[in-house]
This record gives C-alpha cells, structure tokens and sequence, in this order.
C-alpha cells in the first residue's frame, strides 16, 4: 500500500515505510508554533475558566513549508498552580469526534488532585468544525442512520451499499477540498504534538476515549519521549493491516455477547418498558420483529429514512447497546413496532455537524489503510455474517466509502509496538459493545511492557469515571496524579 509517485527514488522510500525500515513524519513539524492567544470561548453551557485559541499546523506534514490550517483548542488551566504538572489532553471518540468543550464537560468529573496536576486541553481535530472544516455536501439519503452503518439490504444484497459509497465517495472528492486527503490518524497524532509544542510542555499527558484511543496509540509509538501519563479508555483494536474494518467486524460477535445484558433489563418485573416476561424470549422477539419491519415498514415522517424498517431497529439497538441508559429507546421502539405504530423522531446533530462528521470520519477511516473495492468481497463477507450473527444481519462485514474512496492511503497503518516508555494504563470495560475487551486485549498485547491494563466488570461503552466502580476509577485518577499503576493487569469487580 505504497503512495503512488514519479520517482523511482520516492518508490523506495514509499516501499521502506510499508515493510518498516524507515517511519516518516515522527516528529512535530510545529515545534516553533507560537504560542497559543487565549480568549473566552464562544457557547453556551461552558465553564467560564474555559479558554479557546487556534494553533496553526501544516496541512501536509510531508511539506511543512507550505499551506496551513488552523486547529481548535481549548483549556481550563491548572486550579493549583503550585502543584502544576503539566497538560492533560483529552482525546475524544469518532472518527470525527471532537473534545474541544471537555475540558468543561468531562474534564470536571475528574477528581481535584488531578485538575490541580494539570492544565486540562481540549481539541477539534483537523476537518472538525470549527478547525479547519470539511463536507462532503452528500445527498440527504446519504445522511441516513441505515446509511451511517452499512446496512445491507433486507435480503442480504449489498448492491445499494456500493452504489450509495460511490455517491459518498465522489461528493468528497467533488466538495471536499485539498483537506480531505490529509486527515488520518497520523496526523491527528501529528496536531496532537504541534498543539503540544504551542504550549511550551515539554511532555504531554493524555485521557482518550474509543477511537481516540488510537489516536492515543500512535501519539505514544510516533512521540514517545514526549508522553507523560497516558490513560486509553475503552479500546480498540490497532490491527496494522485492516484497521478500521476489524473495528467494524467486531459488532458482530459483541452485539450478540452484549445483547443478553438487554434482555435481562428488558423482561425484568416492574421495568415500565418490559418487552417480554422472559430474557430468554427478547432475542427471538427482536428477531422477528426485524424480519416483519423488512417486510412491512411503518412511514415514520420527519425520520430519516422516513419509515421504521428491520434496518433501523437493528441500528437502534446497536446505538441502544452503547450505554445501559440507553436501553429505553429500543425497548419503546420494540414495543411500538408491535403495535404498528411509531414513537416521536429521535433528535439529532444538524445538518451541518453531521455533514461534517461523516466527512471528517469517512476520510479519516479511508485514508488511514486500503479497502478491497470488489463487491464480491462485501457481498461474500456479509453472507457468512448474517448465517453466524444475525443480530446484526451482515452490517459489521459490508463496505465503507472506503470501497470506493478516489485516493489511496499516503502512508502505512499504525504499527503499535512495544519500544517506548512504560506509562500506559488501559482502563476497559468488560462488556463494551463498540471496544470489546477481546479488541483491548490485543492494545495490550500490541504495547508488551510499556502498558497495564484494568479490566472493570461493567456494561457500557467508556469505563473511567463513567460506572462508578471504585477500584477502576481509583486506578485510573492515581496514575494521572501520582504516576503510581498496578504493577501488574488488575480485575475491578
């Protein structure tokens, strides 16, 4: 997965970083960055210590010299400064997500003696409004939440998935601009280390979450003198070959080991929204109505798409299995279909910020490794999916835009490895439908001697200070304060 180039000089160099002789681009192309012009934000719901400026980074790190674009940052600085560390930067989830109101929001659940430790840092990664934006502009269809997810059809079929990857994928090379091409997670990685040089810290401590725990990752392989204390929360899988696509494969097997925690809350006695008066009987239940709502959808006006079909209560229940809180919006939605009617339209971001996550999200994905652009692969994948797993119905094996993505990835996927710092934590939930331990396992695997990992007997996507587990919370708000970890892999019950 070389870059394509004119030289024959280039096509070593590109043939050097894929088989590992050499990684480019480690170092900060910003060192000199000056520093950041704090001023107050701008919104609503902000802690009022929070302040935002914009640090400048090169659009291209290959050419340091030329265009630039600006990236959001925010702060809520050190609230002793006698005991000061350093900065905490906080991570956020996606790909296309965003931690520039964190440190107001998230950051405020950490303990005291870790907001006096350090300046809390949020950030709005390259193509995030309003750094330096991207859209693809694409169609309303295309906005769809059975569209998000690559659903197949009702039988299977994933002719419609390529087609509408096709239409995604021209939108942002027609509307996407020279950007689009530059957002990997190298290069949030990259930013993450310029933003680190506008700040004057020597070293830089982390809190990352989900997706950003990649984003974590490759900050620690790509920059390890100048990690601190890094904290990765709900992790992924950094396969150096697929990347993303194990990611989304993974649904499939997590759906069905997270899906009993729902049925056992959806037939307890007592529970306002019971389904059904066994666990036992939920599964069945959800597959049938699935199979009907394929059948014989219900107009859902104002929805997107504007009827319930089996498609959009399987998406319902895989955003449901997120959050245990979440666990009302499929039980209603379930119980609706039932009755043949519907519930009020869920909210969702505008228009605008979805256009923009999609956009920012889908490059980050395509550009960081290659995907097969064979129907046949997807359709051949989705079948033996939907035969093993038919909770998700072949969703986790069928295609990305990256099908049909108009470049190629300029450089090789992450490789996590154990050369570097031992100042790791992995804080992992035990039951997390989009990271699963089996996912985290690999992390720690991947990181040998530089990581320990918690593993919390919990049910949900984010672990640290997000179940109100002591032993995991503890764990992790000691590290970040003291440095001290386990010295060795821990259980929280």
């Amino acid at each position: 997965m070389k870059q394509i180039t004119k030289s024959a000089a280039l096509i070593a160099t590109a043939c050097a970083v894929v088989f590992g002789v050499i990684t480019p681009l480690t170092s900060s192309a910003s060192a000199a960055a000056a520093p950041p012009n704090w001023k107050k934000c701008v919104g609503e719901g902000l802690d009022p210590r929070q302040e935002c400026a914009t640090v400048s980074v090169p659009m291209d790190y290959a050419d340091p010299g030329g265009p630039k674009i600006d990236i959001a940052v925010s702060r809520i600085p050190s609230e002793k400064p006698s005991a000061r560390r350093g900065a905490l930067m906080l991570i956020a989830g996606g790909p296309g997500g965003s931690s520039l109101n964190a440190p107001s929001g998230k950051g405020q659940r950490l303990p005291q003696e870790v907001r006096d430790a350090y300046d809390l840092i949020g950030v709005a990664a390259r193509g995030n409004a309003p750094s330096a934006p991207v859209s693809c502009e694409v169609g309303h269809s295309e906005l769809a939440v059975t569209t998000q997810r690559p659903w197949p059809a009702p039988d299977g079929s994933v002719t419609e998935t390529m087609a509408a990857n096709q239409r995604i994928a021209d939108a942002c090379a027609r509307n996407g601009g020279e950007l689009m091409r530059h957002i990997s997670t190298k290069n949030n990685a990259r930013d993450i280390d310029s933003v680190r040089a506008a700040l004057g810290e020597r070293k830089l401590s982390a809190w990352a979450v989900s997706y950003g725990t990649y984003v974590g990752a490759a900050y620690s392989e790509m920059f390890p003198h100048r990690t601190d204390r890094i904290v990765l929360d709900s992790n992924q899988n950094p396969d150096p070959v697929r990347a993303e696509r194990a990611w989304l494969q993974a649904f499939e097997g997590n759906v069905e080991e997270n899906f009993p925690e729902f049925a056992k809350w959806a037939s307890a006695p007592g529970n306002p929204d019971r389904v059904a008066d066994t666990a036992a009987e939920v599964r069945p239940l959800f597959l049938r109505l699935a199979a009907r709502l394929d059948r014989e959808p219900i107009p859902w006006p104002g929805a997107n798409p504007a009827e319930l079909n089996g498609n959009v209560l399987r998406n319902t229940m895989l955003s449901s299995l997120y959050d245990p809180d979440d666990y009302p919006a499929l039980a209603k939605l379930m119980l609706a279909a039932q009755k043949g009617t519907v519930p009020p339209v869920p909210s969702g971001p505008p228009e605008t910020a979805l256009q923009n996550l999609i956009a920012v999200g889908s490059a980050t994905i395509c550009n960081d490794v290659a995907w097969p652009r064979s129907a046949a692969v997807y359709q051949k994948g989705v079948a033996e999916s939907r035969a093993k797993f038919p909770l998700t119905a072949g969703m986790p094996r069928n295609a990305l835009p990256c099908s049909a993505w108009p470049w190629q990835p300029k450089e090789a996927p992450l490789r996590v490895t154990d050369r570097g710092p031992s100042n790791v934590l992995l804080i992992q939930n035990e039951r997390d439908v989009a990271s699963p331990l089996s996912s985290a396992l690999k992390l720690r695997e991947a990181f040998g001697g530089r990581a320990v990992m918690v593993t919390v007997d919990a049910t949900g996507h984010g672990s640290y200070l997000n179940n109100g587990n002591a032993c995991g919370d503890d764990t992790g708000s000691r590290f970040l304060a003291t440095g001290e970890r386990p010295r060795e892999d821990l259980y929280c019950e």
